[in-house]
């Protein structure tokens, strides 16, 4: 399971879980606000209806005067107790002769949310409030209004259908809230996935940047420990490396001088002096080529960069190579191709492709032809450069970029550096593009230098 999903199932979760429990509690007291509301009116109607109703005489028949107002039992229910709390009137002539105990259910939380008073009561579904009627301060009786809870049913529904669409629209925006989070979580992370796998591909890769302290302080661990690794894996791979490719031409040279000789022939002597000066120029290559390999190793950035036309690459690194392809007989072609442009530094992108020309020609047999040319794909300029010599060998293609991986050249079977394709590689990556070497399904290879284009 990725962390995002994580992250976003528990958010979820938690706010459902938290989310219904409020929700349930404010479906809830939707009932007891209505409840509360019309125990007020009915307060205030029974207390209204106390004061009409109050005697003036000790012999005055009070409840008659409730008789005579209009009835609307359908929606209120009036009636009238003596002080013994038996009903003396009812309106809708239901309960008239029993006797009312109050409080009858109790108040507070059955009735309302937060109030418990002996005059309200709810019975058979009927809330009922009563106000005290005096006649110069003495208690005579009391006179009550009741009023069926189902008349509030409609509005509690319909309030309660009305919190929940709001409800559902605030859970989606939380659902969406929470997914942007935990996206916004996992972002930097994915980051630190993307910078350590250019890490390991050997991709110029700059550590992410983040507000989060504990993602930065993250990526700079990363970046120290990769700089650490890099320099300690540096040093031993070039000490081993180079001991390793020095050893032969020095082998070489040892030989040829201890068998020089003063008295050797002139044409044996020549032979050893050129069999030296062939293996230290060896050597000097491969010193020249490994500072070179490891001063593009340890830059992170560009330097001096420019917009620099594709046909203006293509046409000066022919022309460095021309004069070698003429003396192998190999002929050189640059197929011109569409207008397009590239950010970078010229010597090395020059250098990039001297180098794939180079390794083309060198395959090439003699009177062969080695053609350069170039593509706009995808917002990349792309160089092809294509041979017909033999090809690559299936089992060599995976390792062709390797350090000082190389191959035989046909004819001579000799061995070059096998540091050419490396800075190839390297040159590409710092221009944050690529290099790939094939096989052409028509015979020999194909080495292709994709660059970002500059619009």
């Amino acid at each position: 399971m990725r962390i995002r999903t994580a992250i976003f199932g528990v958010y979820v979760i938690a706010s459902a879980v938290g989310f219904a429990g409020v929700m349930g509690l404010v479906l809830r007291d939707v009932r007891l606000r209505y409840v509360e509301s019309m125990r007020r009116t009915l307060g205030d109607t029974a207390a209204y209806l106390a004061a009409f109703a109050a005697p003036a005489s000790p012999d005055e028949n009070w409840p008659q005067k409730l008789a005579a107002l209009p009835s609307r039992v359908d929606v209120l229910r009036v009636f009238a107790c003596n002080g013994e709390g038996r009903v003396v009137f009812d309106s809708a002539g239901r309960d008239q002769g029993q006797k009312y105990a109050w409080s009858m259910t109790g108040g507070g939380r059955a009735a309302s949310e937060n109030y418990t008073v002996v005059n309200v009561a709810e019975v058979g579904n009927e809330l009922r409030v009563v106000a005290p009627v005096r006649r110069a301060g003495e208690l005579v009786g009391w006179v009550g209004v009741g009023r069926p809870l189902a008349s509030i049913v409609e509005g509690v529904q319909a309030a309660r259908w009305r919190l929940m669409g709001y409800a559902g629209a605030i859970g989606l925006v939380m659902t969406v809230a929470g997914w942007w989070i935990a996206a916004r979580l996992t972002h930097s992370l994915e980051r630190l996935t993307v910078y350590a796998r250019n890490v390991r591909d050997g991709r110029p890769a700059a550590p992410p940047q983040s507000r989060a302290r504990e993602i930065a302080e993250l990526s700079r661990a990363f970046e120290e420990m990769r700089e650490t690794l890099e320099g300690r894996q540096q040093v031993e791979r070039y000490t081993q490396t180079l001991a390793h490719e020095v050893k032969a031409p020095l082998a070489a040279i040892r030989g040829a001088a201890e068998l020089l000789d003063e008295t050797m022939p002139v044409e044996q002597r020549q032979k050893f002096l050129a069999n030296i000066r062939t293996e230290s120029a060896r050597i000097q290559r491969i010193i020249e080529r490994l500072l070179e390999l490891s001063s593009l190793e340890a830059r992170k950035e560009l330097r001096q960069t420019e917009r620099v036309p594709a046909v203006r690459i293509a046409t000066e690194a022919a022309e460095v190579v021309r004069p070698a392809c003429a003396a192998r007989g190999v002929t050189l072609q640059v197929r011109e191709g569409p207008e397009a442009s590239v950010r970078g530094e010229v010597v090395l992108l020059r250098e990039a492709l001297v180098n794939l020309l180079q390794n083309a020609f060198e395959f090439s047999p003699a009177s062969g032809e080695v053609t350069l040319s170039w593509t706009k794909d995808n917002g990349r300029v792309v160089f092809v450069v294509e041979d017909i010599g033999p090809g690559v060998p299936d089992y060599a293609l995976p390792r062709v970029f390797e350090r000082f991986y190389s191959l035989p050249r046909p004819g001579t079977e000799r061995k070059s550096t096998g540091l050419g394709l490396a800075l190839v590689r390297e040159i590409a990556h710092l221009h944050g593009g690529e290099a790939t070497l094939a096989n052409r399904p028509a015979g020999g290879a194909r080495a292709t230098l994709s660059i970002p284009a500059e619009s």
